[in-house]
């Protein structure tokens, strides 16, 4: 399944067409503005046309599921009189920096649901109108062989991505390095590239293995016994304060702790248009860096903003102010937004050369057509990056 928020529960409230380009319809529109104040001098350099003569009219973006704190930086550049398309599931304003208009406009288009759950690389390649789309580093490992992109700048320096459990019946020590030797199941999508991680590390035996995991938390709450996946800026939350049936904390080790460390959320470009969209990502990849560090620095006019969209579309599940701001706030408090030796949005190429090193192999034996000798220059970037672009 390899999504970003694969859940039952919210996949079951959303129901979507597949995203198509054209005029916005059944639209709604938006009169407040994240906050996306700026500290590196872009706000100076911006103007009516900083980014018009270089990236176009409006630069699409698909996410990989429908809005949500984790694409804050994004949601932050979206300026006044944003509107809100309920038949493309998407949310299209003026880019703006400092409260400067950029000359182009910024669409954000959903995923997940909205897509029939397809991955945000098949839909960059089926729909020429997409620019930019978030993909996870894993991903984009998987779809090197025939859907190749590359990441420019990710949101996210670390995954959210956790194993959670009941402390009443493991306790709050345990951990994934104890999974093995647990014999608990281990509930999780099918298709997630960490599961053939776990299993290559023998951090979890493959008879232990349960892909029958779609989001729904009633499984957990019948038998606390399983490891169920997540990801920390969602289902800690989401189980303690609404889940009626639960109520309670879960406790839950994030998986960069155990070793599976990925960058996230990764704004990438086809591989085939990397050249031709330079000059736009020159300009445009800054500005993204720079609101990823506003946002997790200040997030609260953005994520009303993005709760306000989300509210606009009765597709999507709702999302209340309270997950929103819990979300922003395990983003900072487990640095899964940091200032990466001194730089937001940047990449560090040992680790990315390392990560494809080790994920390359197991994703080929998985199926996927992972070239022979592919490296971490060969889906990530770092000629469009500012590396003076560091924390507020």
């Amino acid at each position: 399944m390899s999504r970003f928020r694969p859940t039952v529960r919210r996949a079951a409230a959303a129901t979507g067409a597949l995203l198509l380009a054209g005029p916005l319809a059944a639209c709604s529109s938006g009169a407040t503005p994240g906050s996306s104040s700026t500290t590196s001098g872009l706000a100076q350099a911006t103007g009516k046309k900083f980014l018009g003569d270089v990236c176009g009219k409006n630069v699409v973006v698909q996410l990989q599921w429908q809005p949500q704190a984790d694409m804050g930086a994004l949601f932050s550049l979206l300026g006044p009189g944003y509107k809100v398309d309920t038949r493309t599931h998407s949310v299209t304003g003026p880019l703006v920096v400092d409260g400067k208009d950029t000359g182009t406009r910024l669409t954000l288009r959903a995923g997940g649901p909205a897509i029939g759950f397809q991955s945000v690389t098949s839909q960059m390649y089926a729909d020429d109108s997409i620019n930019l789309g978030l993909v996870h580093a894993d991903q984009m490992i998987s779809a090197s062989g025939n859907q190749k992109v590359v990441g420019v700048t990710p949101l996210l320096t670390h995954s959210p991505t956790i194993l959670m459990w009941d402390p009443a019946a493991y306790g709050t020590s345990f951990t994934i390095s104890k999974l093995a030797a647990s014999g608990a199941t281990v509930v999780v999508a099918k298709d997630q590239a960490f599961v053939a991680w776990l299993v290559a590390k023998g951090l979890v035996r493959k008879s232990q293995i349960d892909t029958s995991y779609a989001g729904s938390p009633a499984r957990f709450v019948a038998d606390p016994k399983i490891i169920q996946q997540g990801y920390s800026d969602a289902e800690p939350y989401e189980y303690e304060h609404t889940i009626s049936a639960w109520k309670k904390p879960v406790s839950y080790q994030l998986l960069r702790d155990a070793g599976y460390d990925p960058y996230a959320a990764d704004l990438s470009v086809r591989a085939d248009r990397l050249t031709s969209y330079a000059p736009c990502l020159k300009k445009l990849v800054p500005i993204v860096q720079q609101a990823t560090a506003n946002y997790i620095t200040d997030p609260a006019a953005t994520n009303r903003l993005i709760v306000k969209v989300v509210g606009s579309d009765s597709s999507y599940i709702p999302y209340t102010i309270g997950e929103a701001n819990y979300a922003a706030a395990e983003l900072k408090k487990d640095r899964l937004v940091e200032a990466e030796h001194g730089t937001v949005g940047g990449y560090d190429k040992n680790r990315t050369d390392a990560f494809v090193k080790e994920m390359g192999p197991i994703l080929a034996a998985q199926g996927s057509a992972v070239p022979s000798g592919l490296k971490g220059s060969d889906l990530f970037t770092t000629q469009f990056i500012d590396p003076s672009i560091g924390m507020p």
